[in-house]
């Protein structure tokens, strides 16, 4: 594997244009959720959103002529990513966005690179700097100040507890996907082969929940439902996955992961614009925390990682989760 090109060479624009278009697609698509949860069962809006986006997937891979022969071991990763990403992840995310806004939530997944560190100290070994730990106490304090804002207001009339817990399993769900996918399994097969065959586990474990927690399915006739649903769905899953993993073998992982940043303004924009967020010294110095000690962190995680291991420090789903 050849090195991760110089800081000049992150504004080719080969580079760049997808660095900047997954962050701000990613950020978008937190917002885009607050509709795909209103007056419908989170785990259905979920559902439909890989119903769509599974075949349109598969599609890809074979416009891209990746073979879809990806083996037991394949098939077996893809199973587990498939439950921990594209079901477990999205519908805690989903049910945390009707206790939280969205913009909250997208700071809070900008941890998942300390869960990604955990399991990747944990399953593969990688070290954990002090830097690192630094850097995520940094964070940690940014999101408390604006949790605490968050609890205070309390705009959605939910449970800020409970959004929280969901946040944190979405986050682990995420991270165990991130993880796993990082072995010499998943390095083996073609990515986008990988994420289709992921996806439709994931698909058929959405609508098993779905059925079980909210009954038949449910389709809405508003327009703005399948607006989202398409974005979502197309734009959010099928096209950013691809983007974003091939900036991780192409820059590395850490380099790669810097696109949560665009992902928490973008959010965050958008929460201030559509669902009434009020900035206050104690949120804006929250933010300003949070971003400063990902930037620490995510520095501090680029250089011990070994170039074998680097996938485990990967930040998609977050961004993917979104």
């Amino acid at each position: 594997m050849s090195a991760a090109p110089g800081d000049h060479a992150l504004l080719h624009p080969k580079i760049i244009i997808p660095f900047l278009l997954t962050g701000l697609i990613w950020g978008s698509t937190w917002w885009v959720i607050t509709d795909q949860i209103d007056g419908m069962p989170p785990s259905w809006s979920v559902a439909i959103r890989f119903a769509v986006a599974t075949p349109a997937m598969f599609v890809l891979a074979l416009m891209m002529r990746r073979s879809l022969r990806i083996g037991r071991a394949g098939q077996t990763l893809a199973l587990v990513i498939g439950i921990a990403q594209f079901c477990g992840n999205f519908n805690f995310v989903y049910r945390a966005e009707q206790h939280l806004t969205s913009g909250i939530v997208a700071v809070m997944f900008t941890m998942l690179i300390v869960s990604n560190a955990a399991f990747g100290w944990l399953l593969l070994g990688q070290r954990i700097t002090r830097n690192f730990v630094a850097g995520t106490l940094v964070a940690l304090a940014g999101i408390a100040l604006l949790l605490i804002h968050e609890a205070g207001l309390n705009p959605l009339g939910g449970s800020i507890p409970l959004g929280i817990a969901f946040a944190a399993l979405g986050i682990l769900s995420a991270s165990i996907a991130n993880v796993v996918q990082a072995n010499p399994t998943g390095r083996s097969v073609p990515m986008v082969s990988l994420l289709a065959w992921s996806m439709l586990y994931g698909t058929l474990a959405d609508f098993a929940l779905a059925w079980l927690t909210a009954g038949p399915p449910q389709f809405p006739d508003r327009a703005t439902f399948w607006l989202g649903i398409g974005w979502l769905a197309l734009a959010g899953s099928v096209v950013t996955f691809p983007l974003h993993y091939t900036l991780v073998r192409t820059i590395g992982a850490g380099r790669a992961a810097y696109n949560g940043i665009v992902t928490v303004i973008v959010a965050m924009l958008l929460s201030t614009t559509f669902e009434d967020y009020r900035w206050t010294p104690t949120t804006i110095l929250g933010a300003v925390l949070a971003l400063i000690g990902l930037v620490i962190a995510l520095r501090a995680r680029q250089r011990p990682a070994p170039p074998s291991n680097q996938a485990a420090s990967n930040q998609a789903a977050s961004n993917e989760a979104a």
